[in-house]
């Protein structure tokens, strides 16, 4: 049984379907066509409300339950998840901040990123440490009441437009993941260089880049997770970003089921509409059960967040089948339409690359599969 929303979380949600209709569905197009990173709606949506979704009611925020951010997600992510996705990051940096960072990181952090003043970025995956990511090389040397970064970033978030990176890097390589701690460099710090933004199949409107950093000086102030807290905050994190991105998926076939059926009602076909023809009702009907088990499985990790369970294999279950729903269902939702599917004037085509993207993004599906596998052998007592 899904746990029932506050009001709050419920108007919420209402606020989200509002603005993603009136703010983010518009433009999403043009965005794409034009590889445009909306900075502006951005902040609109820091100005609805949207930036603060899990950070504490005393800080600013709205406090809600992962339950309640993964309906706000499915909203926005209808609209265009590339937005969302660039949004949530930004979101998931600012909760951290605002639950673990030094009160003088919460007053230098959190006011300007809940106004979207500041956008955050997440800087984890390297180029050549992606699905390993205990194997990053970013090195940071300590040297009085300051560190040294080094190294190269990639898949950036946000990078783009970011003015605030949390980066992970190594202190100390002997150590493994234990070395990995987590820092808060700003935009402007001297060392750090945004490449240019990746040219991407789908999602421009996530401002993604790679990073590189050179010598950059971080203060000691600016140490967010010390060496041995980086790693494991970083995959807790990751563990409930794997939720919100199945989240997302379900938010993508949503839309890509209702656009389908739409056209189907409208189009004739032989004297009558396509959607009375039952060979085409039964393909959506097979969209329609993989959206709502995928939406279930969502609302079951969320649900083991809520409850402060680790949530690793539910996750990691909720992110593989909604991320592989999503890309087989909306290319059915697209045959439905024929031809009518391709155009730019429809979301489908957006939809299928990012749904695609969703195989990779916190994790590729078949690191899922490592994660599932590692939950089932447990049971049993085997180590791998």
């Amino acid at each position: 049984m899904v746990p029932p929303l506050t009001t709050d979380e419920s108007s919420l949600v209402e606020i989200s379907r509002t603005f993603a209709a009136e703010h983010i569905a518009p433009h999403a197009a043009d965005w794409e066509l034009n590889r445009t990173v909306p900075v502006q709606t951005f902040r609109q949506a820091a100005r609805a409300g949207l930036t603060g979704v899990l950070v504490p009611k005393a800080l600013g925020g709205h406090g809600a339950s992962h339950m309640a951010a993964a309906k706000v997600l499915e909203e926005l992510a209808g609209a265009c998840f590339a937005f969302t996705f660039g949004l949530w990051v930004h979101n998931n940096l600012l909760n951290s901040i605002a639950r673990n960072g030094t009160p003088e990181q919460i007053a230098r952090y959190v006011p300007a990123m809940l106004a979207g003043e500041r956008i955050g970025a997440f800087c984890l995956t390297e180029p050549g440490a992606g699905s390993d990511a205990a194997a990053i090389t970013t090195r940071a040397e300590e040297s009085a009441d300051s560190w040294r970064l080094s190294g190269e970033k990639a898949w950036v978030t946000n990078g783009v437009q970011a003015d605030v990176f949390g980066v992970y890097a190594q202190t100390d390589p002997a150590r493994g993941w234990r070395g990995i701690a987590g820092f808060l460099v700003g935009g402007d710090a001297p060392g750090l260089v945004r490449e240019a933004p990746y040219t991407l199949l789908g999602g421009h409107a996530m401002g993604v880049t790679g990073l590189r950093l050179t010598d950059c000086p971080v203060p000691e102030a600016d140490l967010l997770f010390g060496p041995g807290d980086g790693f494991k905050a970083a995959m807790r994190g990751i563990t409930a970003a794997r939720t919100f991105v199945g989240a997302g998926c379900c938010g993508i076939l949503t839309s890509s089921l209702q656009t389908a059926l739409r056209y189907s009602a409208k189009r004739q076909a032989f004297g009558k509409p396509l959607l009375s023809f039952q060979g085409l009702q039964w393909e959506l009907a097979d969209v329609a059960t993989d959206l709502e088990a995928a939406r279930l499985l969502t609302y079951q990790a969320a649900a083991a967040l809520d409850r402060g369970e680790a949530a690793t294999a539910e996750a990691a279950h909720a992110k593989k089948f909604a991320s592989r729903v999503a890309l087989t269902g909306v290319s059915q939702c697209m045959q439905a339409m024929g031809a009518v599917g391709l155009r730019t004037d429809t979301p489908l085509a957006r939809h299928l690359a990012t749904a695609k993207m969703t195989h990779y993004l916190d994790g590729a599906t078949e690191i899922q599969n490592i994660v599932i596998s590692r939950a089932l052998l447990k049971e049993y007592g085997i180590d791998v």
